[in-house]
């Protein structure tokens, strides 16, 4: 399917896709009130807390419908084998497209803009595996041609850019980042994941990095964050150096509301969340809520 057809199917053939980008998607969240507004869950292997958690929040039936497009974004960024924990864990990706699948969605494509070389991120992960083992499907972003120009309206630094089709065009778009030291912005966690949504990034290297990062979380909140924290790179990212540079946490956190999440991520990394600069603006644009004591928090022991 060339990327023309692939957008007037997503997209819908009644919506000028030109408009479409120009003013943006709208935030799909789960349409039905939650139990709570985050889960953390310990003391298990991947996919076993995302059993937990998920069924906490009534199952991924509360944000995955039968018939569904849902894109999954995955830290894929670097070439390193999963126990370095630069990338998202392959099980906790494998285990996510299995639930889907049985909430009915009718595809399920995970993606990232990889900074090392895309295919052996991919395959060096462990992800290209379990998605194929799980019946997903991987999709490249390494190519200008996959993006298209959005405007974002509330953005200060960052007022627009160019974003993945397959992400503009999902119904459920989860985002599954991991927690994870950053030479650039003390830690990588949800916000800035989805870094990997987009084609140009040296543009918010280059223009306030923490308040683009904020920015772009305007554009589109994902349906739901998932942040992995099995094993958790504490020094030297974001791709590390050795296996020494890593913890085992047994941890993940769930939420809709992705500044409370990467708040969360952030207490137990060990930091407070108001001193990672792009949280606090973040919290400041009313994106999310950062005061976690203010929000009703299940806690799970597997």
């Amino acid at each position: 399917m060339d990327r023309r057809t692939f957008l007037e199917k997503t997209i819908g053939a009644s919506v000028a896709i030109g408009t479409y980008f120009a003013i943006g998607h709208p935030n799909n969240l789960s349409s039905s009130p939650l139990p709570y507004d985050l889960i953390a869950i310990k003391g298990g292997e991947p996919e076993i807390l995302f059993d937990k958690g998920i069924e906490a929040l009534g199952g991924i039936q509360s944000f995955v419908k039968k018939g569904q497009k849902v894109v999954i974004k995955p830290n894929i960024g670097w070439d390193v084998p999963p126990n370095r924990a630069g990338n998202t864990h392959p099980k906790l990706i494998k285990r996510i497209i299995e639930h889907c699948k049985i909430a009915g969605a009718k595809e399920i494509y995970v993606v990232d803009h990889t900074c090392d070389e895309w295919q052996r991120c991919y395959s060096n992960s462990g992800i290209e595996r379990a998605v194929k083992d799980a019946g997903g499907k991987m999709a490249p972003g390494n190519s200008e041609s996959y993006y298209h120009d959005i405007k974002i309206p509330m953005g200060k630094s960052l007022t627009s850019c160019k974003e993945h089709e397959l992400i503009l065009g999902a119904d459920v778009f989860i985002n599954v980042p991991i927690l994870k030291s950053h030479s650039g912005t003390s830690l990588t966690i949800a916000m800035k994941n989805l870094m990997g949504n987009v084609w140009d990034r040296r543009y918010w290297h280059k223009n306030d990095l923490h308040q683009c990062i904020a920015d772009f979380a305007t554009f589109r909140k994902p349906t739901l964050n998932i942040v992995d924290a099995y094993n958790v790179m504490k020094t030297n990212g974001p791709k590390g150096v050795s296996i020494e540079d890593v913890v085992t946490m047994k941890a993940q956190l769930i939420s809709t509301d992705i500044v409370a999440i990467d708040a969360a991520a952030a207490k137990l990394f060990g930091l407070k969340p108001e001193d990672i600069e792009y949280i606090q603006i973040a919290s400041d644009m009313k994106i999310g809520r950062k005061d976690l004591g203010k929000l009703n928090i299940k806690r799970i022991n597997v």
